[in-house]
């Protein structure tokens, strides 16, 4: 019974209609929270350092899609090759995102898991004017910011632009990451700060002090996301 359900799920079937409702669920989230955003000005601020490198925490990227707001905001977004992924890159497609698939960022090894190509990829990407969004901490160790978007923004020239997207209304699971699955009927919240460059000289010294900046952009993003919607203890979760 485990093998049938496991290959049912993994079947491209049921992938395509988990994508479909997954992305339906998420545009009725959005369209039924109302959104503020910090700085209120966030876009004319953001738009001229485009394309750029969109990072935030794993666990908080259902809702990530909905940055885009127009049609020149072209942008692509980085998802698992892993079957759980299918259905992810489905919904993200829906919406209106382009996929790079590959992993993330194991600690530098971009070899496992498809992340050489991947990593070229969102290099070609950037340099074709498309926006790339990816997820900034270590696989299995939320909240801690690879050196991957790192190196990207060293390879591309392009800025990190950390942000955090929240609602007032969710369900946290009880996985690595404390996944958010945002509800409808709510608040929501874009927080952005500032804009991270790494110059292409970077050494590991330079590189890892702004992995500490991004680490800590992207936990005060969390901070204010949460507490502009009522729910300050969230981002500690």
């Amino acid at each position: 019974m485990k093998r049938f359900i496991r290959d049912l799920l993994r079947s491209s079937w049921v992938q395509r209609a988990l994508g479909f409702l997954a992305a339906e669920y998420l545009r009725l989230v959005w369209l039924t929270n109302r959104f503020n955003y910090d700085p209120a000005n966030v876009y004319d601020i953001v738009e001229p350092a485009q394309p750029a490198i969109f990072a935030f925490w794993h666990g908080q990227h259902f809702m990530t899609p909905f940055i885009k707001t127009k049609e020149s905001h072209r942008a692509k977004v980085l998802i698992s090759r892993h079957r759980d992924g299918e259905f992810n890159a489905i919904a993200a497609e829906r919406l209106g995102i382009g996929t790079i698939r590959g992993s993330g960022d194991h600690g530098g090894a971009f070899h496992r898991k498809g992340g050489v190509g991947a990593f070229r990829e969102m290099v070609q990407a950037l340099e074709e004017g498309w926006n790339v969004a990816t997820t900034a901490d270590v696989p299995k160790r939320a909240r801690v910011v690879g050196l991957g978007v790192i190196m990207l923004a060293r390879e591309s020239g392009q800025p990190i632009l950390p942000f955090a997207m929240v609602t007032s209304r969710f369900i946290r699971l009880k996985n690595w990451d404390s996944s958010t699955i945002n509800l409808p009927f709510g608040r929501g919240a874009v927080v952005g700060i500032d804009a991270v460059y790494v110059p292409p000289d970077a050494d590991a010294e330079t590189m890892e002090k702004l992995r500490q900046q991004v680490e800590t952009y992207l936990n005060e993003a969390t901070r204010r996301a949460y507490a502009a919607v009522g729910r300050p203890g969230a981002a500690l979760g």
